[in-house]
């Protein structure tokens, strides 16, 4: 499984009902069909693509959940899926073939029928085209559609995956009109045609603009006429400056921590107001594992025995993160604590004798690769942090390098760095998510790390249990095996923030884990 562009900071889980605010207006229920004024939204991130089948970022991903329906969807809160233009589906034999039935009088903005043919051909253009930015790999158990009648879609996979549900009510399941999208291209001239609450009416690299789509059959009810979303390309700095300026109701993903901290405290007295959420975001540093240094267990073991998680979060993060002991977050069913019970808090003792035990007596020499520009400027001051940390013990001699995104994936690809990091928005909210696309041959973390009780074993038998609840102990295990084995060391879980002048309600209901921003949820005035 590949997921280049998810591989991004700033979100899944299951089981989460709720967010946490942190002196918000509240808008109870969310269910009212008010409709309010249009509302702009600032977002530091881009949108990549405004296709399904090349999009795998989250600024193209929060286009595709306003403007396109899939099958299912993740109600606000929840991490379960529930029907969207489906009116119903279901497994049959095992998990391997999976039925829905479409609601009907379905159509797309440009008044087209919704029907099965264009679900059929949305999946299989996505796989065909097979884009390397796009969300083919989470449609790869996909053996065969059958459209039986224009109402009815029968997925037939290759292998059980009880997971297949919360895949195709992410992103990577949005419905296209077959008429408007050719079949083995992408479409390039930044216009969408969905069948969701919000219809594209304008799109450039500075901002998106969003109506609302007329022709939606749905239950979404919608509390504004419409979103525009101006996008600031990675400029924090102009992100803040417009909120302050008036210039965005709305500031969402792309705040630096130490703002976000300073706001939480002061915000009231400028009329903005800080809404926290969960999230299931997560920072690893990553071990090459055919480094000649990085390489070496005894040296993964005492980097995990010296790291102060606490002291990354709230020196770095001003406390918008939490420390993360394992490869699946906190709020994920079958997260445990792998990494602090194998290693327990910094000690420099510990670390020690894992080196003498590995046989290394010689200061260990390492640089830490860092690169600003996919995962925000904090990361470079995160990494001279470890490397201090690293060094302040007398047994490691590490500095921090930093290049351009681009630079930084063709490196790690060809096997150039020994340490780097690597964040991650996961697709869906199963401990699947944090685990599959990680492990074997061909792994998003393109650290050589295979496992064959992980690839052969535990995650076959996670992925075709129905009964999610009986997937605990397998992924505890495989939490638990690779505390041993240190392929990765996981750093910190984030939280999702958004920063909004107080007359806007309604945000508390578009920060959860599904990582779905609802803009049908917000109100102004």
């Amino acid at each position: 499984m590949k997921a280049p562009n998810k591989w991004l900071t700033a979100p899944l889980a299951a089981g989460l009902a709720a967010t946490l605010l942190s002196g918000c207006g509240t808008e109870q229920g969310g269910d009212s069909g008010d409709s309010g004024s249009a509302v702009r939204v600032g977002m530091a991130d881009k949108i990549l693509s405004a296709d399904p089948a090349a999009g795998y970022d989250p600024g193209s991903w929060l286009l595709f959940n306003n403007v396109f329906q899939s099958l299912l969807a993740f109600p606000k809160g929840g991490s379960q899926p529930q029907p969207d233009a489906a009116d119903e589906c279901g497994f049959k034999s095992g998990s391997r073939v999976y039925t829905c039935t479409l609601k009907d009088g379905l159509t797309f903005s440009n008044g087209n029928p919704l029907t099965s043919e264009d679900v059929k051909f949305s999946f299989e253009r996505a796989l065909t085209i097979d884009d390397p930015a796009g969300p083919a790999p989470l449609l790869s158990t996909i053996e065969s559609i059958e459209t039986p009648d224009p109402r009815t879609v029968v997925f037939k996979l290759k292998v059980p995956d009880a997971t297949f549900p919360s895949k195709i009510a992410s992103g990577a399941g949005s419905i296209v009109d077959h008429r408007e999208y050719p079949a083995d291209a992408l479409r390039t001239d930044g216009k969408a045609i969905g069948s969701g609450p919000y219809r594209l009416d304008a799109f450039s690299d500075r901002q998106a603009v969003f109506s609302a789509n007329p022709e939606y059959h749905g239950d979404i009810k919608r509390k504004n006429d419409g979103v525009t979303l101006k996008l600031f390309g990675g400029d924090q700095a102009a992100l803040g400056k417009a909120l302050t300026a008036g210039d965005v109701d709305v500031a969402y993903r792309g705040l630096p921590a130490a703002d976000i901290a300073a706001l939480e405290t002061t915000g009231g007295d400028k009329g903005v107001e800080v809404i926290q959420g969960s999230s299931a975001e997560v920072q690893h540093l990553v071990f090459n594992m055919k480094d000649p240094v990085a390489g070496k267990l005894g040296v993964r073991k005492a980097i995990a025995h010296l790291v102060d998680r606490e002291a990354l979060v709230q020196n770095v993060y001003k406390s918008t993160a939490t420390p993360l002991y394992s490869i699946v977050p906190a709020g994920v069913a079958g997260h445990n604590t792998a990494f602090f019970d194998t290693y327990g808090s910094p000690d420099k003792a510990k670390a020690a004798k894992a080196l003498r035990d590995a046989g290394i007596k010689d200061k260990v020499t390492l640089t830490l690769w860092s690169t600003p520009n996919r995962y925000g400027p904090s990361t470079d001051q995160e990494l001279k942090a470890i490397a201090e940390q690293l060094n302040a013990s007398g047994l490691f001699d590490v500095d921090v390098k930093s290049v351009g995104t681009d630079q930084y994936e063709k490196d790690i690809a060809d096997g150039k760095y020994g340490v780097y990091v690597k964040g991650w928005i996961p697709d869906y909210p199963d401990a699947d998510n944090f685990t599959a696309p990680f492990f074997g041959e061909g792994n998003v973390l393109g650290n050589h790390y295979e496992n064959a009780t992980i690839t052969g074993d535990l995650l076959p038998k996670t992925a075709s249990a129905a009964d999610r609840g009986n997937t605990a102990a397998a992924f505890g295990r495989i939490q638990d095996i690779v505390a041993e084995d240190v392929p990765l060391l996981p750093l910190w879980q984030g939280k999702q923030y958004a920063v909004a002048h107080d007359d806007i309600t309604g945000l508390e209901w578009t920060l959860d884990p599904s990582t779905v921003f609802r803009f049908w949820e917000i109100k102004k005035g």
